[in-house]
């Protein structure tokens, strides 16, 4: 098994702070973020549970959206800190800890209304996956919905690694690298960047992972992409992507 848990917490304790932001910045902020939180609706009254939140962008966006209650876990002590100093400053009442995505011992059995999981999986391993989803199964309500996203696993085989969001792929092995740490970054409309992890997992890994943890509805399943009202906003900086699979975005519920 790769050694992901802490190549995953130094990277985001050592850049946490260049994860927040107030307005949509980085390329998933118009992307992917906005589809994901549509798909959460309806939110209003529902005890939820951002895992994976990181600096709490989606987190706080949850409760806006009328969440009773909101709980963010992150890996990283340095993005809890960042959500932290964020609540202290604007206080919404959300919860945040530093948790593991794998052991989610402090919720009890059907505790939680809807777990959200954006861009949590390309940070575990196919394992770590199973015992993921296998939680968040234990901890919703028998009527609960799980949302989450994850880069499209055919994207970093279909281009060339640059600007503005790129995985490097050592070879083009799309079965054969499975459960292989590849290094990324995306890029904000600033001209800055973010750097970011895959650990790559096929189609079948990820509907595989959702069985093992009886998930057994027909999910809801979206591709997202760049749209042409992106294109119409800046040209330059999502044009390099028109028409390209970007992310995928998947609803199930119990």
């Amino acid at each position: 098994m790769v050694n992901n848990t802490n190549s995953t917490v130094n990277l985001y304790n050592q850049t946490a702070s260049e994860w927040v932001r107030k307005h949509p910045l980085s390329l998933s902020d118009f992307t992917a973020r906005p589809f994901i939180l549509e798909m959460c609706e309806p939110i209003h009254q529902l005890r939820v549970l951002d895992l994976g939140c990181g600096e709490g962008y989606c987190t706080r966006e949850l409760h806006r959206r009328g969440a009773a209650q909101v709980y963010g876990i992150d890996v990283s002590q340095g993005m809890i800190e960042a959500a932290q100093a964020q609540e202290l400053a604007n206080p919404l009442g959300i919860k945040y800890a530093v948790g593991c995505a794998t052991n989610l011992q402090q919720f009890g059995d059907g505790e939680i209304d809807l777990v959200v999981a954006v861009f949590l999986f390309n940070y575990l391993t196919i394992a770590q996956t199973q015992e993921c989803m296998k939680e968040i199964s234990r901890v919703l309500h028998p009527e609960g919905r799980f949302i989450f996203s994850v880069p499209h696993p055919c994207f970093p085989y279909m281009r060339e690694p640059g600007y503005p969001f790129y995985f490097q792929v050592e070879d083009k092995g799309y079965f054969s690298q499975r459960d292989r740490l590849f290094p990324g970054q995306i890029w904000k409309r600033d001209g800055s960047w973010l750097n970011v992890q895959l650990i790559h997992k096929t189609l079948e890994d990820y509907f595989n992972c959702l069985k093992i943890a009886n998930f057994n509805t027909m999910p809801i399943f979206k591709e997202l992409r760049v749209t042409s009202e992106h294109v119409a906003l800046d040209e330059a900086f999502f044009s390099p992507l028109v028409d390209l699979p970007l992310h995928l975005a998947i609803q199930v519920s119990k």
